[in-house]
Parts: structure tokens; sequence; C-alpha cells
């Protein structure tokens, strides 16, 4: 089991003993969307803590964009409501990076890989973007990422 699973999971008692109803309500209903995802394929998968940090990059995004309908709508509690929320999941993603820490990283890995193959190509992207993505997974957007790499390598 992911460590991420096995803390949302030791977090449901701990919620429950605090009697905070938003964030048990909120960490269940994550588990729920988990659980739903592993079974939901011809056979069973365990997702791993990248998988889950991007379900609950998902379900944080929901809940904001649920929010802002709600605020168009003036229904202020309700968005209140899905804020609240989705501060709750997001307390389990990792820092976000700033636009320099992600490009300082592009730069370290790509730097890297020159040293060891020579000048990367267009072609070559691939071969960069695979130890980037993992070590940049859920902190930043990776279209942007894809981007800086594009600017690097042309």
């Amino acid at each position: 089991m992911s460590k991420l699973k096995q803390q949302l999971k030791s977090d449901v008692v701990v919620h429950m003993k605090a009697g905070n109803k938003l964030a048990l309500t909120t960490v269940r209903n994550v588990l729920g969307e988990i659980e739903t995802r592993e079974k939901s394929g011809k056979t069973p998968i365990e997702l791993d803590d990248t998988q889950v940090t991007a379900l609950l990059q998902k379900e944080a995004a929901k809940r904001r964009d649920t929010a802002q309908i709600y605020t168009e709508a003036n229904e202020l509690d309700r968005a209140a409501a899905e804020i609240s929320e989705a501060e709750v999941i997001e307390a389990y993603l990792p820092q976000p990076l700033s636009a320099d820490e992600a490009a300082g990283i592009v730069d370290r890995i790509i730097t890297a890989l020159e040293a060891e193959q020579g000048e990367l190509s267009m072609k070559q992207m691939g071969l960069a973007m695979k130890p980037i993505t993992a070590e940049i997974a859920g902190r930043f957007d990776g279209k942007a990422i894809s981007e800086m790499v594009r600017k690097r390598l042309a």
C-alpha cells in the first residue's frame, strides 16, 4: 500500500477522534475514490504514491471548480464548504515548486544527460522528460515542464 494511502487511512481515525467532521468526510470520500479507481479495471490494481497524488490533485481541482460555480451562482456557503474540502485534500499534496525551481531541475537533468550522451535533440525529448517528470511529479504543471524542455532543447 502506498504511503499516502496509508496516511489517509490513519488520518480517518485521527479525524474521528478529534471530531473533525469536515476532514473526516473529505478523507473518506477521497479514499472511496482511490478504491473505486483501484477496482475499476478488469483486474484490481494497487495505486502507487504518484497515482494517488495525481488523483488527489484532480479531486482538489474538482472542488475548486465547483466552488467557483457556486460563487458565480451566489451560493457562498456551498462555495466555502467546497474550498474547505479542497484545502483538506491539498494538505496531503507535496509542496508545489516555483517556476524557477522547476526550471532549475530541468536544466540540471538535461545538463547531466548531455554530459553522458552529448548534445540532445528534440527527438530525444522523451529521454529528458522521463527523469524530469519522475522528480517533479505532481509539484508543477506538466505542460509547463514540457515547454521548458522544448525551449531548452531547441
